[in-house]
């Protein structure tokens, strides 16, 4: 009979089933089939034939060779085994190099990264798109960039970036940089954000000024052209002095904005002409426009579209050209007189054209009418008519017709307009050449010295309108028509009729302040003038007017530090040497000319300097190696220098001054110094060196033996 002991009973059964259904959520269930199993364990009879009575049926695993094993705990498997399901506590190990790799299996790791500043994200941004715009001068480009850009609370930043990428380019990029913020003002950038971004611009002028050599006077440009461009309220210059120490370069900003710029006669066109104005065009441009303008004016009739087109110009500042080529177009065209007549006095009642630049326009054209007669032999009658019809009409100052006696204008002499206009051929022959000794010969043989005021004020007005070579070239010519055939008085006087046509000169010459007070400043620093004639040129100039102002800038470059170093390289001249290196070769030479060298070489090693300002330094090397070297021919170096004009009785003055200043240092190595000294000083007055004024009398009497 079969025996029931290897069967299961239905409790066990139960426990199995119960075991089944839970074995595939082992780490969800509180009890797992293992612990089941364990609790309750099966059994089977004596009789039966599984020797493992006693050891539950799961734990037991038959191998291959027919042996019995017992697992590991848990249900692991042992040697031979597979192990069990989802063993993760083995050495197993991700091969990289198996071609069954799978990246995504790698085990995650956290990356660090910085979380990013919007304000740095914006700064960013902003960099890319303005030079994008300095590129392409695209202001609409850019105010559509800047309006996508969003982030409109950061925009006193970018008024920052802006300004500061302009101040270290080109007056092209300095010009759009301010056409920019006259665009954006309002419509993009509100008036306080305007504000806040030149705050940020002067509390950096510090930084600004260690990368940009002429921060201030830069800045100072961009913040007067946006005063006058009325982006910012003048009153703001007042409050924002308040917040900055007076020792900050952004309280120098400020002053040298309200001082310098926005104090100046014509300031506002000046500022708008600064970096080369913002119309874009050039002085022939414009002219071609207006006579373009005039012509469509004379065929249509229309007056309201050429002030129109007159307005569009933006060019207030020149419209005394507009006056006299409307004039010159009534005078070459009668029937075209009536409708130019009429069209300048609309322009003056409508206040488009200023009285002043009316009266200019007539003016210049007084002054051409000699030239205009060659094509219209009846130009000046014609113009005799056109002045009283306008001063009748109202829009004329009858201050014009002061110029005349019994309705003739006052037309310059016959022999000065034929010198200005041989001048003019010589001077541009020689900008050309750059041969002073052509051109003193050409001067000469005109045979007019009394004209040479104007000659001089000739050569600076073409000057000033041309390149830093001319510029320079100028002021060049000037030292040695002074040595050659002009008098000092001829220089002052020259200089005197300049700056009385100054802010005429303004109208049509851009910056012409600050280049007049530059060619003055050179005049002195080159010994073509004294200080003292700085004096005299401005006691002979109305207290208030524009000329007294560039005689004050003038004293101020006189006076700086460093001033004859700085004033001789203003456009590019001088020969670029460190002071160390011209005191080297000032003593090679001094040394070579005392070991046996010739006078003349040694005059002309001073000449090829280049560096008249420093002669005094070689007025001090000599006469120390004269003391040391107990030899007197340094004497018949100095006499052969000042015979020749080589150096000036005040460099000679500097550089005796400067001996005696360091007389006690020199006293140490020299014992006798005091002693040489007071002979050189005797010597130089006695052969006219030096004035009779010079004071040695500060220096110790010599000690006499009893």
């Amino acid at each position: 009979m079969a025996s029931n002991e290897g069967f299961l009973t239905d409790q066990q059964r139960e426990t199995l089933k119960l075991a089944t259904q839970n074995a595939g959520s082992l780490s969800s269930s509180p009890k797992s089939p293992k612990t089941l199993l364990s609790e309750h364990p099966l059994k089977v009879p004596a009789a039966g034939k599984a020797p493992t009575a006693g050891i539950a049926v799961r734990h037991v695993r038959r191998t291959h060779s027919g042996k019995f094993i017992r697992v590991k705990k848990d249900g692991g498997g042992g040697k031979g085994t597979w192990g069990k399901l989802l063993d993760t506590d083995g050495g197993s190990h991700i091969d990289r190099n198996d071609p069954n790799y799978d990246s995504g299996e790698e085990p995650y790791q956290l990356v660090g990264s910085t979380v990013s500043d919007p304000l740095d994200e914006y700064k960013k941004a902003v960099v890319s798109f303005v030079e994008e715009y300095f590129s392409t001068g695209d202001v609409d480009v850019a105010s559509s960039d800047l309006r996508e850009l969003g982030s409109s609370e950061y925009h006193p930043y970018f008024i920052k970036r802006l300004v500061s990428m302009a101040m270290d380019r080109h007056d092209k990029q300095k010009e759009m940089a301010s056409v920019l913020l006259s665009a954006l003002y309002a419509d993009v950038i509100s008036p306080p954000q305007i504000r806040d971004g030149f705050v940020l611009l002067l509390e950096s002028a510090d930084d600004l000024s260690v990368d940009i050599l002429d921060a201030v006077d830069v800045l100072a440009l961009f913040l007067a052209r946006a005063v006058v461009d009325e982006i910012l309220p003048p009153a703001f210059l007042t409050r924002a002095k308040k917040t900055l120490p007076e020792s900050s370069k952004g309280f120098q900003v400020i002053q040298t904005a309200e001082k310098s710029y926005l104090s100046a006669p014509h300031h506002a066109e000046l500022l708008e002409r600064r970096w080369g104005g913002s119309t874009h065009i050039t002085v022939e441009e414009v002219k071609k426009k207006i006579d373009d303008l005039l012509r469509e004016y004379v065929e249509t009739g229309d007056a309201f579209e050429a002030c129109r087109c007159i307005r569009e110009l933006g060019v207030a500042f020149f419209h005394h050209e507009v006056v006299k080529r409307a004039l010159v177009l009534a005078i070459e065209t009668r029937a075209a007189e009536h409708l130019i007549m009429k069209l300048l006095k609309e322009a003056a009642e409508e206040g488009l054209i200023s009285t002043s630049q009316m009266a200019k326009g007539f003016a210049r054209l007084a002054e051409s009418l000699d030239d205009l007669a060659l094509d219209v032999p009846s130009a000046k009658s014609l113009y005799q008519s056109l002045v009283p019809k306008a001063i009748s009409e109202g829009w004329l100052d009858a201050s014009i017709s002061k110029s005349s006696d019994n309705g003739d204008v006052q037309m310059e002499d016959e022999k000065l307009r034929r010198y200005k206009k041989e001048v003019v051929s010589i001077i541009h022959e020689y900008f050309l050449s750059d041969d002073i000794p052509e051109l003193i010969r050409s001067l000469e043989d005109l045979g007019a010295p009394e004209f040479n005021p104007v000659f001089l004020k000739k050569l600076i007005t073409l000057a000033m309108d041309r390149k830093n070579r001319e510029k320079e070239m100028a002021s060049i010519l000037l030292s040695a028509l002074h040595i050659e055939i002009f008098s000092t008085e001829d220089i002052v006087n020259g200089f005197v009729l300049l700056l009385e046509s100054a802010e005429d000169t303004a109208l049509d010459i851009l910056d012409a302040s600050n280049e007049l007070a530059l060619f003055l400043a050179r005049a002195v620093i080159d010994d073509v003038l004294a200080p003292l004639n700085l004096e005299e040129i401005g006691s002979r100039l109305p207290p208030n007017c524009s000329g007294s102002e560039t005689v004050r800038m003038a004293r101020s470059l006189v006076a700086a530090r460093h001033a004859g170093e700085r004033i001789l390289r203003c456009w590019g001249g001088g020969t670029g040497w460190a002071v160390e290196d011209a005191k080297d070769k000032i003593q090679k030479l001094l040394e070579e000319y005392e070991s046996g060298g010739v006078v003349i070489e040694a005059c002309q090693c001073i000449r090829d300097l280049g560096m008249p300002f420093f002669n005094h330094e070689v007025v001090k090397k000599a006469l120390v190696m004269a003391m040391e070297k107990k030899n007197d021919r340094m004497l018949d170096l100095l006499q052969e220098c000042y015979s020749e004009g080589l150096i000036t009785i005040n460099q000679m003055t500097r550089g005796f001054a400067r001996i005696k200043d360091g007389m006690d240092d020199l006293a140490l190595d020299i014992p006798n110094a005091e002693e040489k000294f007071r002979f050189y000083v005797e010597y130089a007055i006695r052969k006219g060196w030096l004035p009779s004024s010079f004071e040695s009398s500060s220096l110790p009497a010599p000690v006499v033996a009893t």
